[in-house]
């Protein structure tokens, strides 16, 4: 469980107030998107969460440990960071290098590393790619390495700074799936930072941050479904939900529909 009790986030040097009391629980095992305007504050949480920085006031907590400069390595070992660039956090001459970097670092056996090794590089599907150098995977390939590397840490949180920003279209739908799949495992609570409305949708619950506060807190469909509130966000709803939308300002009932088949079918009804 992830927990957050007014937690203010003042910057360095003229110590712009970057976030505002922010509170919230997550539970174990849930997947959450932080959505909102560039400069909302998002990457900012996601760090804090990871124990890369520390709240200027306020507490956060991750399985009951409270955050503080001598607690934070313990706070890192139950999570895994995953960044928007995937090349940000290669280090070795492999994809082979990087996944059992961490685990040298934990000293593990080598068997234990073996296995780890092979579990999640299949998983990824990156066991063709092990002895290749980073530099020459495409985008999804990267970030698939990148996310073998942080699973194979077994962390008990996944932690994502938009991770398929970078990505085209496939590449995205690659990761979704690949996201969903961990969801469907019960095993990973899942926060992610995204501007992707498909990712959104497949999440359990959003936070939306406007200017370092939290301005909504709920089911992905019932928040998107505040039109005023996405244009506060710069979230851009997909051409489905809009063309439903439009109809239902015309008066032509569609239920609400978000997913293609979901509009034909109320159309034709």
């Amino acid at each position: 469980m992830i927990e957050c009790h007014g937690v203010t986030y003042r910057s360095k040097g003229p110590g712009r107030t970057i976030l505002d009391g922010v509170s919230f629980t997550i539970p174990a095992g849930q997947w959450v998107s932080i959505v909102g305007a560039n400069g909302s504050g998002k990457s900012t949480l996601l760090k804090l969460i990871d124990g890369l920085s520390l709240p200027s006031d306020g507490v956060l907590s991750m399985g009951g440990t409270i955050l503080t400069r001598d607690s934070a390595y313990m706070i890192r070992r139950q999570a895994g960071i995953v960044f928007q660039n995937p090349e940000n956090q290669f280090i070795g001459q492999t994809v082979l290098d990087d996944i059992v970097f961490g685990l040298e670092n934990r000293a593990l056996s080598r068997e234990v590393m073996h296995e780890r090794l092979q579990t999640y590089a299949g998983q990824l599907g990156v066991s063709e790619l092990l002895y290749r150098h980073p530099s020459t995977l495409s985008g999804g390939q990267m970030q698939r390495a990148a996310l073998a590397a942080v699973l194979a840490m077994e962390p008990e949180v996944l932690l994502l700074d938009e991770v398929t920003s970078m990505l085209d279209g496939e590449g995205r739908s690659e990761i979704l799936d690949i996201l969903r799949d961990l969801h469907a495992t019960g095993r990973y609570t899942v926060v992610a930072v995204t501007h992707d409305i498909e990712e959104m949708l497949a999440s359990d619950r959003l936070l939306a941050l406007h200017d370092g506060t939290i301005v909504a807190d709920g089911a992905p469909k019932v928040v998107l479904s505040d039109e005023a509130l996405c244009r506060k966000l710069s979230i851009q709803l997909p051409f489905t939900r809009r063309l439903a939308i439009a109809l239902e300002a015309r008066g032509i009932d569609v239920r609400g529909s978000w997913e293609e088949k979901e509009l034909m079918d109320a159309l034709w009804r």
